[in-house]
């Protein structure tokens, strides 16, 4: 094939095509072919890009800010429910230390005690607090810590929890505080 060819219109024409730079000829392939229109709309159409992207950059700064604003504010008022519903046992502890000051009837001072603990037990597992069930269970260091060992007075107590020295506890099935324990050897 030549460098110079010549292409057939439907109409008959002949149009002079020059693939090759340095031969001389009418029409050339790498001329370009965007005309002042093209060029105008292409730019327009980067410019309205350009603006679209600066704005979903601003929308997505003020989103981040805000959610970091709600995330503190949550964290700020988390305990409030808890401290609510706890403001009871409070008041009832207020007016316990006052019989303690004027009563001298140690049995009704005693089962009044008794009454604001089971009210604070009660109000903290209505909120997901569990105590662990650890004396007599075999020794489990994911959820027990062994403070130390003693002797075991039966041969089916060893290696099992004798005393617990610190109650562990969930919250909702999450561990919040390791049972400190003694184990059997």
């Amino acid at each position: 094939m030549s460098e110079k060819e010549t292409l057939n219109q439907d109409n008959g024409e002949t149009i002079d095509i020059n693939t090759d730079d340095s031969i001389s000829g009418s029409t050339h392939l790498n001329e370009p072919v965007a005309n002042e229109d093209e060029i105008g709309k292409l730019k327009s159409e980067v410019q309205e890009l350009k603006e679209k992207y600066l704005r979903q950059v601003a929308e997505f700064d003020n989103f981040r800010k805000r959610t970091a604003k709600e995330r503190l504010e949550l964290i700020q008022t988390a305990g409030k429910d808890v401290i609510t519903s706890l403001l009871d046992v409070l008041d009832d502890c207020d007016r316990a230390e006052k019989q303690l000051q004027t009563s001298d009837d140690v049995a009704a001072i005693k089962e009044g005690v008794q009454l604001v603990f089971t009210k604070l037990k009660n109000t903290l597992q209505g909120r997901g607090l569990k105590a662990m069930q650890t004396i007599g269970t075999e020794f489990n260091p994911d959820v027990q810590e062994a403070i130390t060992e003693i002797p075991a007075a039966t041969e089916q107590m060893k290696g099992k929890v004798v005393d617990e020295v610190v109650k562990g506890y969930y919250l909702n099935d999450k561990i919040i505080r390791f049972a400190k324990v003694v184990v059997g050897k």
